[in-house]
């Protein structure tokens, strides 16, 4: 089956007494706008989205029939979780991570990056309190600076941006 767009997710989107067949994916494999893959369910899926700017969060339904619906699992992986003491802190770990073009999850107030030895090192070694745990990593972080200022999809980047300079 061909799946084109996202219908909506399960925790907003009422799908009856519809079974939920699942698609596995990796954290890295959520903004890819094609692939194809095998549902829990052994279903296969082929994705082609046409517009960009598409990630795929965990419960979005990517195809809908009378019986069904399938949906999107994150699966869950190594990753350091990083606890911030302070905003100051916050936006160091973010920046030191950031210019390593390293992908950054926010998710309860932590800062999450997939696992890496070498990093994890670093950041013990920097005095930051990391940890490493096995988790979903569903937040990434959107650091594409918008300069449109627009409120609507702008990114967390942007939003700090803005934030600073109504001070």
């Amino acid at each position: 089956m061909i799946c084109k767009q996202i219908i909506g997710n399960v925790h907003d989107y009422d799908i009856g007494g519809k079974t939920i067949d699942e698609l596995p994916l990796e954290w890295f494999e959520t903004p890819k706008r094609i692939m194809r893959k095998r549902s829990r369910g052994d279903q296969e899926v082929v994705m082609k989205f046409l517009r960009e700017g598409n990630r795929l969060q965990e419960g979005d339904i990517v195809y809908e029939d009378a019986h069904k619906v399938i949906v999107i699992a994150v699966n869950p992986c190594d990753a350091i979780e990083i606890t911030p003491r302070s905003l100051y802190e916050m936006g160091t770990v973010c920046y030191e991570i950031g210019n390593k073009h390293l992908p950054l999850f926010i998710q309860d107030d932590k800062v999450l990056v997939p696992y890496e030895k070498p990093l994890e090192r670093l950041l013990l070694a920097t005095g930051y309190q990391v940890t490493k745990v096995h988790c979903k990593l569903l937040n990434m972080l959107k650091a594409n600076v918008d300069h449109s200022h627009a409120k609507q999809g702008s990114s967390l980047f942007s939003k700090i941006l803005d934030m600073a300079s109504r001070e």
